[in-house]
Formats: structure tokens, sequence, C-alpha cells
């Protein structure tokens, strides 16, 4: 039921993780599917997997850096000639070059986490509004993280940028309303490469202190994304789904 049948969703960040999980699941629905990473022959990889596990999905996969305007607007243009439109838009793309107090982060590795966490989402809704959700709407899934929620030691600025990506969410629903709807999911701790120095060697603690026993998989997050992206939350926007194994709602020890 989820509509999506014919549709076609560009998944920035698509070569591996969350972004992998979401392509696999929306061709799962019948969507056509645009993957984009940093990474050609990486996302070339993906696409053969992913024909393989659904005989005759259509996919494209154009290499981009997220954060680099000419780059985005060539995958985007790629994607409206290879399909005529795009209906789904998930704004996949995460970086964290930084571990550490805020008084220690220094300018380059600040704009880095920027650029791909934050200004990649209004560089790139802003592509594809302007090529197709303009004239036909369309659905805009944001992936922001629990973290842009409350302060946390060591990744304080990947979730600064998180925070802003919530915001953004809900601005871009009131602008983009009512043809485009615009979302997001704010994941906790999920099994990905992004994440590794979180759960690696400390996994066993964190399935202790999580209400629900264990960490996320890619694939929780990517059935999210596929009740956002697809008519079953069609009077739904400005909204962020929190997924994070129960981790907000841990008891505050004093």
């Amino acid at each position: 039921m989820s509509g999506l049948t014919g549709k076609t969703a560009l998944i920035t960040g698509a070569s591996r993780g969350i972004g992998k999980a979401i392509a696999f699941a929306l061709a799962a629905q019948g969507a056509n599917v645009v993957l984009s990473s940093r990474k050609q022959d990486s996302l070339d990889e993906v696409a053969e997997e992913l024909r393989a596990a659904q005989p005759g999905v259509k996919v494209l996969a154009k290499a981009a850096h997220v954060g680099e305007q000419e780059q985005a607007q060539a995958c985007v243009e790629a994607a409206v000639a290879e399909f005529g439109g795009i209906d789904v838009l998930v704004n996949n793309a995460g970086t964290n070059p930084y571990f550490g107090p805020l008084v220690d982060l220094d300018i380059p590795r600040a704009e880095k986490t920027v650029q791909v966490n934050q200004m990649s989402i209004v560089l790139w809704t802003g592509l594809v509004w302007k090529a197709s959700m303009a004239a036909t709407g369309g659905s805009i899934v944001n992936i922001a993280s629990v973290g842009g929620l409350a302060p946390e030691i060591g990744i304080g600025y990947y979730n600064a940028t998180k925070a802003a990506v919530i915001h953004l969410t809900r601005q871009f629903a009131m602008e983009l309303a009512p043809t485009t709807r615009v979302n997001g999911i704010a994941p906790g701790v999920v099994r990905t490469h992004l994440a590794r120095g979180l759960w690696e060697n400390n996994e066993e603690n964190l399935n202790k202190a999580l209400p629900l026993g264990r960490i996320g998989e890619p694939d929780d997050i990517a059935k999210a994304a596929v009740f956002l992206a697809g008519d079953d939350s069609s009077w739904m926007t400005g909204q962020t789904l929190v997924i994070d194994g129960g981790a907000t709602i841990r008891p505050m020890v004093v």
C-alpha cells in the first residue's frame, strides 16, 4: 500500500549502511532507484546487488560529492533524464570527522561537517524541487539523529548539524507544502560504518542499556523511510520520527 510502484527515488549516501538499506527497501516496493555517493565503483557494486535481489528493478548509479553543487546538479539532471522526474528524495549522506570537545574543534573539520550533514540538505532539496517536485510534488526524507535532540560527549558538533537537519525538515515542510511533504528520521545507534566508533567495542553495554535490548540495524530505519516516502504517510509533514530502541526514554540517573 506504499504507492511507490513506478515512482523514482534518489538516495544520497547510498553505497552502504542506512542509505543502501533504504534503496533496497524502496526498490522492493516497486520504485526506480537512483543511487548516489562519492565513489562510482562502490555504487556500481550496490546496483548489481540490487538488480540481483530485485529482478526488473530500474537502477541508476551516479557518483557525486554530496556537498559539491555541480556534481549534485549533474546527478539530479541524470535522474530526470533517465526517469522523467524524481518523486522521492532521501537526504541520507553524513559524516563525522571530529570527536572531542567543541573548544578544540578546528574550522576545516567543522566546515566539512556542515557541508555534508547540513548544507547538503539545502542543496539537494533545492535542486530536486526545481528540477521536478515543484511541478509534480513528492516526498523528501531527511536522516537526522537522536543526537540532534540532546547534548552528548564527544560528538557535539555532529549533533549540532543533526539538530539543524531536524529544523530544516520543518522549515522545508512549511515552504514546500502542499505539494511536497518533508519528514525526517532520527536514528539512535545503528550498526553502520559511520557509527562504528560508538558500537564496535561497546555493543554488549549498549544492548543492556537500551529498553529494547539491541542496537539498530539499517533495515530498522529503511522501513520507516518507506513509510515516509509513500502514500501511507500522506497526511504527515514536518515531523521527525525517533527510532532508537528506546534510548531517549531511559530514566535519568541521578
